[in-house]
């Protein structure tokens, strides 16, 4: 009998102490989920951002001018000399405060360190043209400022130059490839272009984790100014192929590298559109130009876009398409024109004896902006 009593207390004391701790623990979990649903607000917020930016038409837009731009200054020391068009003497600096406003979104303001986290043991290359070296450079002086002078260096191994941020073990690269395909030269030091062949340039691409891509200017120079003397596709010579018909070609051959020899899941992949050129009357189509044009009252897509985008439409791999052409087309003001090199004083006053540059961009300036798209779709 006195067994069965010790038994009855024992188990009426375990029922309390087990009704106590799930008491405490019931309390525990309330907080745990009070914590997890303020994370989940901020989680949905984010991604609720995110979506909104993903659904966002970044070419539709108009150019507002901002007091709190530009994000570096034209003393950034890797900027080029041909860039540095407030150096060089351009007396008006309004070009460097506009910011591009997509309808419906914002980009949000480009931020060093939080592009250097995300982008922390990461490899990024940028191939193409002068273009995109200004695009390059543009990205390097945007988050350069944020890291110790002895904490960053710039290599340069063939076609390449690379910016290292030592403490983010980051990588930013520029690499020379203008056709994306090869231009060799061949007997009586002709210049050859290769469609069907890649591999010379494309072996500095491996390993990247991000890629970002443009070619076209140099398909479009004709005449006397053409990029190239002869075509070669397998074993055929060419020596008057339709400029479109070879981009067409020799974008095709980039695009089967890419999808055989590159793997989604560890590089992604970014083709940015053509920047326009506001080369007419000679190149002085941009000189003097203070402002952003507001619209185009004859909208035109040039036809090395229609190209591009029916071949990355056939491609297997993911590529991100950048589409810059159309807002930068309303920046006819960001070019350096005659403020290429250096204007002193005197040379003011005979403009005119000047070569006007309206293919590259001032810097700081309208490349910061792509790199700022960029960094949303990244």
């Amino acid at each position: 009998m006195a067994k069965n009593s010790f038994l009855l207390h024992f188990l009426l004391f375990f029922v309390l102490i087990l009704s106590l701790f799930y008491g405490i623990l019931s309390q525990y979990e309330l907080e745990e989920l009070t914590w997890l649903d303020d994370k989940d607000d901020e989680i949905s917020m984010f991604h609720s951002q995110h979506s909104s930016m993903r659904k966002c038409d970044f070419t539709s837009g108009k150019w507002v001018f901002d007091q709190s731009y530009p994000l570096y200054d034209s003393s950034c020391p890797y900027l080029s000399t041909a860039v540095t068009c407030t150096k060089n003497g351009r007396p008006d600096s309004d070009y460097e405060k506009w910011r591009w406003k997509p309808h419906g979104c914002e980009i949000p303001r480009f931020n060093a360190l939080e592009f250097l986290g995300r982008m922390r043991k990461k490899r990024i290359m940028l191939v193409g043209d002068s273009i995109m070296r200004n695009q390059w450079e543009s990205l390097v002086c945007l988050i350069q400022s944020v890291i110790p002078m002895a904490r960053k260096t710039v290599t340069y191994v063939g076609p390449t130059m690379a910016f290292h941020a030592m403490d983010f073990e980051t990588t930013i690269e520029f690499c020379w490839a203008p056709f994306l395909v090869e231009l060799k030269k061949g007997p009586e030091n002709k210049r050859i272009l290769h469609l069907d062949m890649i591999e010379e340039n494309a072996k500095y691409w491996r390993g990247a984790d991000v890629l970002v891509f443009d070619s076209a200017h140099w398909w479009t120079h004709s005449d006397k100014y053409s990029s190239w003397d002869l075509i070669m596709e397998g074993n055929s010579f060419y020596r008057n192929m339709n400029p479109m018909v070879a981009y067409e070609k020799g974008l095709m051959t980039w695009a089967k590298w890419v999808d055989l020899n590159l793997d989604p899941r560890k590089t992604r992949v970014f083709f940015r559109s053509m920047s326009p050129r506001h080369n007419r009357e000679n190149g002085w189509k941009c000189f003097n130009q203070r402002e952003p044009l507001e619209f185009f009252s004859h909208p035109h897509v040039p036809e090395p876009l229609l190209v591009l985008k029916e071949v990355l439409r056939g491609m297997s791999y993911p590529v991100s398409f950048q589409d810059i052409t159309t807002m930068t087309a309303l920046r006819r003001d960001g070019h350096p024109s005659v403020y290429s090199k250096f204007v002193s004083q005197t040379g003011k006053q005979h403009l005119g004896d000047y070569k006007s540059d309206c293919s590259h961009w001032c810097l700081p300036g309208v490349p910061d902006t792509w790199n700022e798209m960029l960094n949303v779709m990244l």
